[in-house]
């Protein structure tokens, strides 16, 4: 178990006479009743005191006191008491000093991360009224917060992380902090702000997460294409909630999974489905049109997940389903043919998922939705995905060159299979002798 695990390197580290406690996070979320995913220690022992007590360790930040000490297969982070100074990136400290556990408290972050516990007795050391934050719901910076976040500017979206996922509330010194320093989040690194991002929007409290970053005013630094959604007014007829930023947050909100878990891609996708709304709305007296938003909306939606780093996997599945939101309008007048390949294309779970989602921030109607689903149980895997009637091979046998030809043939087959118009193979060499005629000729 991680947590006996943990304690047995806290029982290590004392019986070789050094302190040590657990720190941050985890006793923050034991106090809470919430089973932690980490568990990080501190100690008074010095990385070259802390790697012989152990038979397997690795010096990730020696240099800063870290260490990380594996057990039963996890890694867990044994750090030095320290202090920092020199923040001169807005991010990572150039001078480290070992110091007390006291002062070890005090540099970091925020009071509900600023516990210790002894793991044995279960005892909490509060040095920063932490216990009292947690109690109130409240997060709130250890000292002066324009100092902690001109310190490391990274921490001004941890605080909207923190206050999304667990509910609480931004203490109102520690939210004026962060408006007067936001332009410094773009000193962060892509990667670092994509994480935190990534949290906020599979919490399961996106909306709150979003936001928040919007009234902190980080949204506007990191994604200004997102905040430009507010006041771009929709039909009612089809979205009685109001802006596309209105339809936007109704859809996080929904944003979860029945086993409590939401998937990265389809996050993204929410947040980013209508941003070609933005810069397509016209109005006419026929009313509001947003022609070719989907197009747009995946030009801008691209554009973000380069800026941010995404992986080429993830930014494909994200674009996909921004490229198809819309298909779904006309699922029912599709052809069997079209019908079953769009049901059979990849992800295309996320796909109806987004379509629920999209339905579910407007109108609330489901049809198009049902239907899919549908059809879905209707159609068996061999209806949806048949084995081919004819190959390339076959194609060369009945006398045709190889080419590009060969691609609008073979498509041709399968759409004639798929809509029932043929079932085996001689019904298809008929069918490709009809259209393209006979190669011996």
């Amino acid at each position: 178990m991680p947590l006996a695990d943990a304690a047995a390197i806290v029982r290590r580290l004392r019986g070789a006479g050094h302190e040590a406690f657990l720190v941050g996070g985890c006793v923050r979320d034991l106090i809470r009743g919430v089973t932690p995913q980490d568990f990080d220690i501190v100690t008074s022992a010095r990385p070259e005191e802390v790697q012989p007590l152990f038979s397997q360790t690795v010096p990730v930040g020696a240099r800063f006191g870290v260490v990380l000490v594996i057990e039963g297969g996890r890694p867990y982070e044994v750090a030095t008491f320290r202090v920092e100074t020199g923040y001169d990136d807005g991010r990572h400290p150039s001078r480290v000093i070992f110091a007390t556990v006291e002062e070890d408290v005090s540099r970091r972050d925020f009071t509900v991360n600023g516990l210790l516990m002894d793991p044995e007795t279960g005892r909490i050391i509060d040095y920063v009224d932490g216990r009292s934050d947690i109690e109130r719901r409240l997060i709130r910076t250890i000292g002066d917060p324009e100092e902690r976040f001109s310190e490391d500017h990274l921490r001004m979206l941890r605080a909207v992380r923190f206050t999304a996922t667990l509910g609480f509330t931004l203490d109102p010194a520690t939210l004026t902090a962060v408006r007067r320093q936001a332009a410094s989040i773009r000193r962060i690194s892509a990667e670092r702000i994509r994480e935190e991002l990534n949290r906020i929007l599979t919490s399961g409290r996106a909306r709150e997460g979003v936001e928040l970053l919007a009234d902190s005013g980080l949204l506007a630094e990191i994604l200004p294409e997102v905040l430009a959604l507010k006041g771009v007014g929709q039909p009612p007829a089809f979205h009685p909630e109001g802006d596309v930023w209105e339809h936007t947050l109704r859809m996080l909100a929904l944003l979860r999974c029945e086993d409590g878990s939401v998937d990265l891609r389809l996050a993204w996708a929410v947040l980013l489905h209508d941003e070609g709304k933005a810069v397509t709305r016209f109005e006419d007296e026929n009313g509001v049109h947003f022609y070719g938003h989907v197009r747009r909306g995946e030009e801008i939606a691209a554009a973000i997940l380069q800026r941010l780093r995404f992986s080429r996997e993830e930014t494909e599945t994200i674009l996909a389903l921004i490229r198809g939101h819309m298909l779904f309008m006309n699922v029912r007048e599709m052809r069997p043919n079209r019908l079953k390949r769009f049901l059979r294309q990849t992800d295309f779970a996320l796909h109806l998922e987004l379509h629920r989602l999209d339905c579910l921030g407007s109108h609330g109607l489901l049809d198009n939705y049902e239907f899919a689903l549908q059809k879905l149980k209707e159609y068996s895997e061999e209806e949806l995905r048949p084995p081919p009637l004819l190959t390339g091979e076959d194609l060369i046998g009945m006398g045709y060159t190889p080419g590009p030809l060969f691609r609008e043939i073979l498509g041709a087959i399968e759409d004639a299979q798929l809509g029932g118009e043929i079932a085996d193979a001689e019904a298809a060499r008929s069918l490709v002798r009809k259209r393209w005629g006979d190669p011996a000729r």
